[in-house]
């Protein structure tokens, strides 16, 4: 029952995360910074210290009791994490849903596996799998294994999304993804990926937090929005930074008081996209407290966004017009990938 539980917690998650874009897509005159950064300060910074508050009503008190070490690893994770959310809005903006969340979360999978296991190599920690532990163990083979399966996949992905690049003229690539850019996409796509991972390795960091809420008589479910708190902030900061930079570059400022725009449609429509994006981590979270597998967790949240981002694609008729044969390249390359993030599930929990 708990397992079944957290696949359900994790799949409500899954298609938040999947489907957070799609309120920006119906955003009118307003440059991507503008509404990036409204629904940031939605998701980073309003959302979880008010969801912690209502649920783990002695947040404050816990992360003010946490050492500097854990608040400073914890805080980092986010920032970087946040540099992989920030270019994964960019990696939709040029390649579309489809395509650039298989390539985005196809590497964050892969990458999330990988890079736990490297540090504890060189940094080794009882109780913790290195990667050489991965190579003697049929467990670690098999994430091993899903994480070449999955470089394969998002290849086939990448190279569908050349065939269409090939097929469709400019006018047509941009009825759909008005900025599509391969190059710069897939760039893009693999920085985010990278990055990405870094949430998982954020909850890892701040676990203590999450530990202390559950100590001090709070509900096990919502232990990780403690710990939320502080990796979206860090979040938050680098996403601030940089749309800030964007803002003053472009002037984009004048978006909040251009009469020529729907200024208070646009500000909900950002908040809604800012809210959905942020009930994937609270789901994340009571998903993670019940199946207690972190890297299991991850992978399931994974390949429940890639399909509902991929679902939406479909809706958005992101590949229509191209040949069969492209068709069947992205579907298989998408096919690809959610097996390889099953295999790793499954490795991990070996």
């Amino acid at each position: 029952m708990q397992a079944l539980l957290g696949v359900l917690f994790h799949s409500i998650g899954g298609i938040a995360a999947g489907s957070f874009y799609m309120p920006y897509l119906k955003v009118k005159g307003w440059a991507w910074e503008s509404y990036w950064m409204v629904g940031g300060i939605v998701s980073w910074l309003i959302l979880p210290p008010l969801a912690a508050w209502i649920t783990v009503p002695g947040f404050a008190e816990i992360i003010l009791a946490s050492s500097n070490q854990i608040l400073f690893f914890t805080f980092i994770m986010g920032i970087l994490w946040g540099v992989g959310g920030l270019s994964y809005g960019l990696g939709i903006r040029y390649l579309g849903m489809s395509l650039g969340s298989s390539v985005v979360l196809g590497f964050c999978a892969a990458f999330g596996a990988l890079v736990p296991s490297i540090y504890y190599n060189i940094n080794p920690t009882e109780g913790k799998v290195s990667f050489t532990d991965m190579l003697g163990a049929t467990g670690g083979q098999l994430v091993l294994l899903g994480v070449f399966i999955c470089l394969t996949g998002i290849a086939i992905a990448g190279k569908a999304g050349m065939m269409k690049e090939d097929e469709l003229s400019d006018e047509e690539k941009k009825k759909t993804v008005a900025e599509f850019n391969l190059l710069k996409g897939l760039i893009i796509a693999v920085l985010s990926g990278i990055l990405s991972s870094f949430f998982s390795f954020g909850i890892e960091a701040g676990k203590s937090m999450a530990d202390a809420a559950v100590a001090a008589g709070f509900d096990p479910l919502y232990q990780n929005n403690v710990t939320f708190v502080v990796i979206l902030w860090g979040g938050l900061t680098s996403n601030f930074i940089w749309t800030t930079i964007l803002s003053l570059r472009n002037k984009s400022y004048r978006d909040f008081t251009n009469k020529s725009t729907p200024t208070s449609r646009n500000l909900l429509l950002a908040s809604l996209a800012g809210s959905i994006w942020y009930f994937q981590f609270f789901f994340y979270g009571m998903g993670e407290s019940k199946l207690g597998n972190g890297a299991s967790s991850w992978i399931l949240h994974m390949s429940t966004i890639i399909l509902t981002a991929n679902l939406w694609g479909i809706y958005r008729k992101e590949w229509k017009g191209v040949a069969t044969k492209t068709k069947w390249t992205i579907a298989g390359g998408i096919a690809i990938i959610i097996l390889s993030v099953v295999l790793v599930g499954i490795g991990n929990s070996m």
